[in-house]
């Protein structure tokens, strides 16, 4: 049996390097923000280099080594750029946070096919793609990693209509974090997701004062959303980024294929 380490050892990520996809604002930079205060160095993966170089920006004013890449995480070639770039850089990955996502509302009726695909390629796709490159630089290692991707209350029980391509990725990442977890866990790798509620971030804002798909109600969506919250308040990026790097530290040692919901008692309801 290991001797217990000291608390401050345990949530030091120092040494350690960090790629978090989506990570230029909202539940990303809050996870990129606590891995970087941590002592990681955090790659800020994002289709919006000149966000995500903003971000980095902010991190390094802080004193916490940070680098902006672009990326399109539904697309393959952009993806091993990525993780090359990274080993490149900062010479490992020992951490992989595969948040990026999209959630575009539109009833089924509306909904083309299009539109089905584009939702599955980024969330899920995405997360396979990211994963299985990710994965296989940390196997080339041989130092294990860990692998936490960002469902979604949605994984377990819809939220609202309007939402059944954004709720199949997302169960779908549910399924891919448990099988991945079986997969690389002889390699000390271990895959676990944090499924958030509603988080306050811009993403929520600008979909909230867009005009809405025929048969979407934003306003009245929202109301009856925070209705269900027994917080009565909806969460802050924070909230995400302190348990991811909860499982991105030594105090998660023994988990592995597990999800943490994050929702304010949202599910009670």
């Amino acid at each position: 049996m290991e001797p217990i380490k000291p608390l401050d050892q345990i949530i030091r990520l120092s040494g350690k390097t960090a790629i978090v996809t989506g990570g230029a604002r909202g539940i990303g930079f809050g996870i990129a923000s606590r891995l970087a205060e941590a002592g990681a160095n955090v790659v800020v993966a994002d289709l919006n280099l000149a966000q995500a170089s903003q971000a980095t920006s902010t991190l390094s004013q802080k004193g916490w080594n940070s680098k902006a890449i672009a990326v399109n995480v539904a697309n393959e070639e952009d993806v091993i750029k990525m993780v090359n770039e990274t080993v490149s850089i900062f010479g490992s990955i020992d951490i992989l946070v595969n948040n990026a996502g999209i959630f575009p509302s539109v009833p089924i009726a509306n909904m083309t096919a299009a539109d089905f695909d584009k939702v599955i390629s980024v969330n899920l796709k995405g997360v396979f793609l990211c994963t299985k490159y990710a994965s296989a630089q940390m196997i080339k290692q041989g130092m294990g990693g860990r692998i936490i991707n960002i469902t979604s209350i949605d994984a377990l029980h819809p939220s609202s209509v309007g939402l059944a391509h954004y709720d199949a990725s997302k169960h779908g990442v549910w399924g891919f974090t448990k099988n991945s977890a079986l997969e690389l866990a002889p390699h000390k790798i271990w895959v676990n997701a944090i499924a958030p509620g509603g988080i306050a971030t811009p993403g929520v804002e600008e979909v909230q004062r867009s005009v809405p798909a025929p048969g979407v109600d934003m306003s009245k969506m929202v109301e009856a959303f925070l209705a269900k919250i027994p917080m009565h308040r909806m969460g802050e990026p924070d909230e995400i980024g302190k348990v991811a790097l909860f499982l991105a530290s030594d105090m998660a040692s023994y988990m592995t294929g597990s999800q943490i919901v994050v929702d304010g008692g949202a599910l009670l309801a």
